[in-house]
């Protein structure tokens, strides 16, 4: 007789970081649809760029839950509001090539400025 072997059980870890970036990513998803329904009522469009300006705002003013208190939203999620800016700054510009690098630093600093 050949011993058995137990099979391992693995339990999924669930870490502070990815509660908070789900629970960040969730109120940004809500206020989003929030601002873009009072605008909806209002009879108005609302451009990608007034939206992700205005949700980066409320996010910002709301502190984290489990995140540390260095920051009030995760980088990944900084890093997406500064290439959605940087991408309509291109736009504006026609995206003629060569401000690709002043884009993303004005945008940087943009969203800097509105998360603190």
């Amino acid at each position: 007789m050949t011993p058995t072997r137990k099979k391992k059980t693995t339990t999924k870890k669930v870490t502070r970081k990815k509660v908070a970036k789900k629970a960040a990513v969730k109120t940004k998803k809500a206020a989003t649809k929030k601002v873009a329904k009072k605008a909806a009522a209002k009879g108005r469009k609302t451009s990608t760029m007034r939206v992700t300006k205005k949700v980066a705002r409320k996010v910002a003013r709301k502190p984290a839950k489990s995140s540390g208190p260095s920051s009030n939203i995760p980088p990944e999620e900084r890093w997406r509001l500064i290439a959605v800016a940087a991408y309509h700054k291109a736009e504006r510009r026609g995206f003629a090539p060569g401000g690709e690098l002043q884009d993303w630093t004005e945008a940087e600093k943009e969203i800097d400025k509105l998360l603190s």
